[in-house]
């Protein structure tokens, strides 16, 4: 755990991180609103020659019997944002065992820079453990020149890695605890008592009674039955309804169309996109941005037994369309397909973007770290790449190739869902953007699926769930327009949806 904060004047400062920063002729210590001892300041600049060139590197000095008795040079960059928030997962990490941190920022900083210093330490202080064993406290002190200055950016720094701790949580925690049900009560939970959230939860029976045909569908094979979560957000001075589906399958072996080993190991990260949309919102009410956020998570386990459907089966989608599928093991566009008719026919939305650990032909195009993006609005396509930019996690727009569409159609259906021709990533968005009815022009699709995970430590990510998409739509939902102080919810474009 760690608690961080803003003081002019800090304690005892027994470790003491010093940023360096890009400026002309070289890398140079700026003035910084710490007073740090003389001695320790000269022998700072003597160890600036030994700092690495990019942001983030560091360089450690031991003072035994001084104050500071660990000085720690840590490379901000050209001082931006992201610089800043690259340069505080490396102290986080470097000073991994001190309990008190100070970090001596540069006199007059941004807030934008606070932001970012504290998302990196936040974020990469992130651990993950189900062992019966509390975690210590650490506590970290940023010394700047006027405090009230910095404590919005602060708080909402510290809100964005909550959020994104909180989706971490959810998709790390094991199958053998997380179904739909139990991710059912961590949502009911987080709402509980807290002003202008609200949930709604449908169980079986409601699913079949509205037609919900494709979570039932791959939800029919566990004995952990399929739920569909409704999260919402909905403040005063909202202008703008956006809808968030995400892909919850809480544990995936692929059906009968069963996944290798190998392949099925990770498979509890298959609800990734629920978790993020659900984080995201609860972010959203955190941080009290002025648009109404209307989550949905369709909640399934894919798995195998006598009930599980069947390669060559038809499902009846939410709103009447059906679609063949030859392949169990694409089950999450039958669920998102689901959330996104159901979203266009009763909530009316402004915007619709989805978030799905949908295909490996993710990580084939794009590798590890970036999301693939698709949309028929370069304006909206481009606002989520720019938010993901400023967030610090990656996308790419990829295109809907009008060629690939004939390879949905189907002999006995509406749409083949899986085909096997065409790029998978590809098809699979021309697959859901049939769905998004009249919103096509307002509708984002999101594959997530491969920065959703990190095989290793690196920067803010911790190995593990990376909660990927959080911080991306933070940024995205609070560059939205409020409405002005005299239009409420429910007298201008919210007039539609429940």
């Amino acid at each position: 755990m760690m608690a961080i904060r803003v003081a002019a004047v800090p304690g005892a400062a027994p470790a003491v991180a010093l940023p360096a920063l890009v400026q002309e002729g070289g890398v140079g210590l700026p003035p910084t609103a710490y007073d740090l001892p003389e001695d320790a300041r000269a022998e700072a600049m003597e160890l600036l020659g030994d700092l690495d060139a990019e942001a983030g590197a560091t360089c450690v000095l031991r003072r035994p019997l001084r104050t500071p008795g660990r000085l720690l040079l840590v490379h901000a960059g050209s001082g931006d944002e992201a610089g800043w928030r690259v340069a505080g997962a490396a102290v986080s990490r470097a000073f991994e065992d001190e309990s008190s941190i100070t970090v001596a920022m540069p006199a007059d900083v941004s807030p934008a820079a606070v932001r970012g210093l504290a998302e990196g330490l936040s974020l990469a202080a992130y651990r993950f453990s189900m062992r019966d064993e509390s975690a210590a406290e650490r506590e970290v002190t940023v010394v700047v020149d006027d405090p009230a200055r910095y404590a919005e950016a602060l708080a909402t720094a510290l809100a964005t890695a909550d959020a994104t701790r909180l989706a971490r949580d959810l998709t790390n925690t094991p199958s053998s605890l997380k179904n739909p049900a139990w991710f059912v009560d961590q949502v009911v939970a987080a709402v509980d008592g807290r002003p202008g959230l609200s949930v709604t939860v449908r169980e079986p029976e409601q699913l079949a009674a509205e037609g919900f045909g494709g979570i039932l569908a791959v939800g029919g094979g566990s004995a952990s039955p399929p739920r569909l979560v409704e999260l919402s957000w909905r403040p005063e001075r909202a202008r703008t309804h956006v809808v968030l589906v995400g892909k919850g399958i809480t544990f995936d072996t692929g059906g009968i169309s069963i996944k290798p080993v190998d392949g099925m190991k990770l498979m509890r990260k298959d609800m990734g996109g629920a978790a993020s949309i659900v984080a995201a919102t609860l972010g959203a009410a955190a941080l009290d941005l002025p648009v109404r956020v209307t989550a949905l998570a369709p909640l399934a386990e894919n798995l195998l037994s006598g009930s599980a459907f069947r390669p060559g089966d038809v499902v009846r989608h939410y709103g009447g369309l059906t679609s063949e599928t030859t392949n169990s093991d694409a089950e999450g566009r039958l669920v998102v397909a689901d959330a996104l008719a159901y979203a266009v026919e009763r909530l009316s939305p402004d915007l619709l973007v989805d978030l799905a650990t949908l295909t490996g032909a993710n990580a084939v195009a794009l590798g590890k770290r970036t999301a693939a993006l698709y949309s028929d609005s370069d304006e909206l396509a481009a606002d989520l790449i720019g938010a993901a930019a400023e967030a610090g996690e990656q996308a790419w727009r990829m295109p809907l190739a009008a060629d690939y569409v004939e390879y949905l159609g189907s002999d006995v259906a509406d749409l083949y869902s899986a085909p096997d021709r065409g790029a998978g990533s590809v098809t699979a968005a021309l697959f859901l953007r049939e769905f998004v009815g009249d919103r096509r022009e307002r509708w984002v699709h999101v594959d997530m699926s491969a920065p959703s995970w990190a095989d290793s430590a690196d920067g803010v990510l911790s190995k593990g769930a990376t909660g990927w998409g959080v911080r991306t739509l933070l940024r995205w939902l609070a560059a939205l327009p409020a409405a002005p102080e005299d239009e409420k919810v429910g007298s201008g474009v919210l007039d539609g949806g429940e």
